[in-house]
């Protein structure tokens, strides 16, 4: 049986993670690999947060890693048309944008939706 001291623990342990996924997630505009590896450590982590409001910013972080990817890779792909110069900059604002508002209802304590 886990004690609430230890809840508070592991919840504060997580909160300091899910910061850190941020980070790497802003940072993969300049070291692409730092999106793997925060989308890993979502993976890896996912089920500690089953429950709690962190649970919330795992999901947007996952879902803000493989959208971002989606359209990044349509981008790539149409890149030598014009279309594909503004779906990477409408991506990249949107990835951005994601990141910003992830990070502020963490900040703040909040789950995200």
């Amino acid at each position: 049986m886990t004690s609430s001291s230890d809840t508070v623990a592991s919840e504060k342990n997580l909160k300091t993670l899910t910061h850190a996924v941020y980070a790497l997630q802003a940072l993969g505009f300049l070291v692409a690999i730092t999106w793997i590896v925060a989308v890993v450590i979502n993976y890896v982590k996912v089920d500690e947060t089953k429950g709690t409001w962190l649970e919330s910013h795992f999901r947007w972080q996952i879902r803000t890693f493989w959208w971002g990817l989606l359209w990044g890779a349509l981008g790539v792909i149409t890149f030598v048309i014009v279309v594909g110069w503004l779906i990477l900059v409408a991506d990249a604002v949107w990835i951005i944008y994601r990141i910003v508002k992830g990070w502020l209802y963490l900040n703040d304590g909040k789950p995200i939706s």
